[in-house]
């Protein structure tokens, strides 16, 4: 790794998406935040687990995203469940609201994450599993554990 590339931590991840949503296609854009809700994550605060996204008025919003109130905020602290505006380019979310406009397409968060100095939100175009689809993934992910296990034996 070289010098300027810039480190990533993550804050918050949305684990149940991949299991709940096929996801087809990720974009990583940017989030427009408050000065007390970028302490809040530096300190550790945050969950995307329960948001979304979605394209309102050619703004692409973070919706049900919660950032907890910065401890040592005023006045001026913010909202903990406020609608967060994503900064993506104009092409990108045309080209999406597009895609989600189809029947069972949506826009799932899956990581909010440091990059550098800047906090950036990786979101996914999914589509919606049948039960069946998740058994079978879950069906696969234990076949791929038990042939490892046996690899692992052998030697």
């Amino acid at each position: 790794m070289s010098d300027k590339e810039p480190t990533i931590r993550v804050l918050a991840q949305n684990r149940k998406a991949r299991h709940e949503y096929e996801i087809l296609e990720e974009l990583e854009c940017g989030v427009e935040l408050t000065g007390t809700e970028v302490k809040s994550l530096r300190n550790g605060g945050g969950s995307i687990a329960e948001s979304y996204a979605m394209v309102r008025k050619d703004e692409l919003w973070l919706i049900g995203a919660h950032i907890p109130e910065y401890k040592q905020g005023n006045i001026f602290n913010h909202e903990p469940d406020r609608d967060r505006r994503l900064l993506a380019h104009r092409g990108e979310i045309e080209q999406w609201y597009k895609r989600v406009k189809e029947r069972g397409m949506t826009i799932v968060p899956l990581t909010l994450y440091f990059k550098g100095a800047r906090i950036k939100l990786a979101i996914g175009l999914a589509k919606g599993k049948k039960q069946y689809d998740k058994r079978a993934t879950m069906k696969e992910r234990d076949d791929r554990r038990d042939i490892e296990r046996a690899l692992n034996r052998r030697r």
